[in-house]
């Protein structure tokens, strides 16, 4: 059993696939809040990376320092499933290196 009992779950994406990501996470049941699913929060950042050599870039040119709008999106899941819900995320991620990290929540307002 996991030390703790929820996850939050950050993820970083272009604004065009929020959809199906909302969809992979429903189909999870990440954001899951006592009545409620489908819960989760996100804004709008910009982010920076250079692809290296030998990269195969989604977005960017290897080589070259790149700055795109992206969303930042949160989302709860229980620990237990937390293998489960990276794995829904990263098969409609567009990226080659998703940035998805999770961090263990202490304590919550919500009862899963």
């Amino acid at each position: 059993m996991p030390e703790f009992e929820c996850c939050k779950l950050e993820i970083f994406l272009p604004e065009d696939h929020l959809e199906p990501l909302q969809e992979a996470l429903r189909a999870v049941d990440a954001g899951h809040i006592g009545m409620y699913d489908s819960c989760l929060s996100y804004s709008r950042v910009m982010s920076c990376w250079r692809p290296l050599p030998g990269s195969s870039p989604y977005l960017g040119e290897p080589g070259a320092l790149s700055r795109e709008p992206e969303l930042k999106v949160e989302v709860t899941c229980l620990a237990c499933r937390v293998d489960e819900t990276v794995e829904a995320v990263k098969r409609i991620h567009p990226y080659e290196e998703p940035v998805i990290n999770v961090i263990p929540l202490w304590r919550t307002s919500f009862t899963p």
